[in-house]
């Protein structure tokens, strides 16, 4: 009889046991943002409207990108990919921890677990690429102008961003492939309000996780060279830039060019920590919040850094407004 009595326990904890009396996980249970129920509804309300203001300003570009006939460059294209991407990535990750604060129900199976993981480092990877992309069309516009419409031509276009998103693909395989391959025994509360690789693996036997540390290295280091050559990018462009007589133009464009470096450095840089950092069995809320920069800051950001904030798109909104 206690052993049926434990059997249930296990089973409405997530947990489940086999034939070799061994526990595993069958759900994993995420952790918010706080314990009490008042802080888990302003965290809900904060998520909402952050989420409400990235998806109204990514579908915005998005449609106005394609249907404004003067919006039809490279430039554009680039970034009605990385909006597109971009309502993606932030729709993997939000709406999960509003209604779980919400409902007070944390958990999530086995397989959405998975799903949630593979689709979040896909897009993270991707948003890197298409970032990377972005950089280089911007050095080639203003460093070699009179080679642009050669360098980045249609073609050039399609084939970078089918490589962007196929480079997301592959590394969220590798990602999933390597983690949910490992054996999940004993605790399922992931230190996290989503499906995260780190967290995952603090719920492994350390002996086990070295082919995912390897995974998570290799993925790492190709974010550090995509980061390099954006930062390397920018300092050409800067260096064209210095060069241009009117002060007034040089401080309009590196208005523009600084915000976008920043919101880079703050994606790459936090996720970085966050996936090379030593793993920890008892992380803390900072985890957590180190978290939003690379899960939630982006997708609510480039909207406006990208777009809102140029006049070619204010214009092309005005026209498609009918104003």
């Amino acid at each position: 009889m206690s052993i049926i009595h434990s059997n249930l326990f296990l089973e409405g904890n997530g947990l489940t046991t086999n034939d070799d009396n061994r526990t595993e996980v069958a759900d994993f249970l995420l952790m918010g943002f706080a314990d009490s129920w008042q802080m888990q509804i302003v965290h809900a309300i904060v998520f909402l409207l952050v989420y409400l203001a990235a998806l109204t300003g990514n579908l915005l570009i998005i449609m106005v990108t394609t249907l404004d006939v003067h919006l039809q460059t490279p430039m554009y294209f680039f970034l009605r990919n990385l909006s597109f991407l971009d309502f993606c990535y932030i729709s993997v990750t939000v709406p999960k921890s509003i209604v779980s604060s919400l409902t007070h129900d944390t958990s999530i199976s086995f397989f959405g677990c998975a799903l949630q993981a593979f689709f979040f480092m896909d897009l993270a990877t991707t948003e890197v690429a298409i970032l990377t992309v972005m950089s280089y069309d911007r050095y080639v516009a203003i460093c070699q102008p009179l080679r642009y419409e050669v360098i980045i031509n249609l073609r050039a276009c399609v084939k970078m961003m089918a490589m962007a998103w196929l480079s997301g693909v592959i590394c969220g395989l590798m990602h999933v492939t390597a983690t949910f391959s490992l054996p999940f025994c004993g605790p399922n509360r992931v230190h996290q309000f989503f499906c995260d690789i780190p967290q995952l693996l603090s719920l492994v036997d350390s002996n086990v996780i070295i082919i995912e540390i390897g995974v998570m290295v290799f993925v790492t280091s190709l974010v550090i060279i995509c980061f390099v050559s954006i930062t390397l990018s920018y300092m050409y462009i800067f260096s064209v830039i210095m060069r241009i007589p009117s002060k007034e133009g040089r401080s309009k464009t590196f208005s523009t060019c600084i915000p976008h470096l920043v919101v880079v450095a703050l994606f790459m840089i936090s996720g970085s920590i966050a996936y090379v950092k030593p793993i920890s069995n008892s992380p803390s809320v900072l985890d957590v919040l180190l978290s939003v920069f690379y899960t939630v800051v982006p997708p609510t950001l480039n909207p406006i850094i990208y777009s809102l904030r140029n006049k070619d798109m204010k214009a092309a909104l005005r026209r498609q407004c009918g104003c």
